[in-house]
């Protein structure tokens, strides 16, 4: 019987062999076979300690589990990475969505639930992805909270009341005071990021600004037509 070589090490056994360290037992039998055909002594090239070592080598790799293959493969592939970073913008902070990513020759889908925050991790198919929110001129997220700039109607700014803010994320409705009016923010419990998870539901701060003048709105026109057409 040959017994398995003292100091043939895996990585010895598996340049000998010519696998890469994650063959199945498939390509590791084809190896085998194809280095014994080549190493056996009945042929003119063949050599009997050669061979002796090539069925070493396939014993060796036999009883190994595959994840104590600690040597590189025949050709080094660029591995996939435990751990990306998968940059978002606040939109999708704020409301999730889905993200397609190509890593190693994969192509990734990802549905992101709402309320991500920065450092916030996600893991699909294995691979580990740490959250970074993208920069957005106007937008900006600290902790739980939004900061957005709104751009409101000039005569707001002045006196105060309902407007509906034209921010980065979209319009944003909200009741200004007088008081939140003349220092120009407002703060809006709860409507920052959601909760998730261990975070709890933010705040969002509407800085304001005017917005240009657009003349007058639809509604002022038509009362003002409505109320001329009154007094006649």
């Amino acid at each position: 019987m040959t017994t398995r070589t003292p100091a043939l090490t895996l990585s010895a056994a598996r340049a000998l062999l010519g696998v890469a360290s994650n063959a199945d037992e498939r390509e590791l039998r084809t190896a085998y076979r194809e280095a014994a055909k080549r190493a056996h002594p009945d042929r003119p090239t063949g050599d009997a300690a050669l061979f002796r070592d090539v069925l070493a080598a396939y014993r060796l790799l036999q009883d190994t589990p595959v994840a104590q293959h600690n040597f590189p493969p025949a050709v080094q592939a660029v591995p996939l990475a435990d751990r990306v970073f998968l940059e978002i913008d606040i939109a999708t902070a704020v409301a999730g969505g889905a993200e397609e990513l190509a890593i190693d020759g994969r192509r990734l889908r990802l549905k992101l639930p709402a309320g991500l925050r920065e450092g916030d991790k996600v893991r699909v198919e294995g691979v580990m992805f740490e959250v970074k929110l993208r920069a957005q001129d106007g937008a900006l997220v600290r902790g739980d909270d939004i900061w957005l700039t709104g751009k409101v109607d000039p005569r707001v700014l002045a006196e105060g009341g309902r407007v509906e803010a034209d921010t980065p994320l979209g319009p944003r409705p909200a009741w200004i005071s007088t008081k939140a009016a003349a220092r120009g923010l407002v703060r809006l419990p709860g409507q920052g990021l959601p909760a998730r998870a261990s975070h709890k539901a933010g705040d969002l701060f509407l800085r304001l600004e005017a917005a240009e003048a657009c003349g007058e709105s639809p509604a002022r026109s038509l009362l003002k037509r409505f109320a001329a057409a009154w007094a006649a």
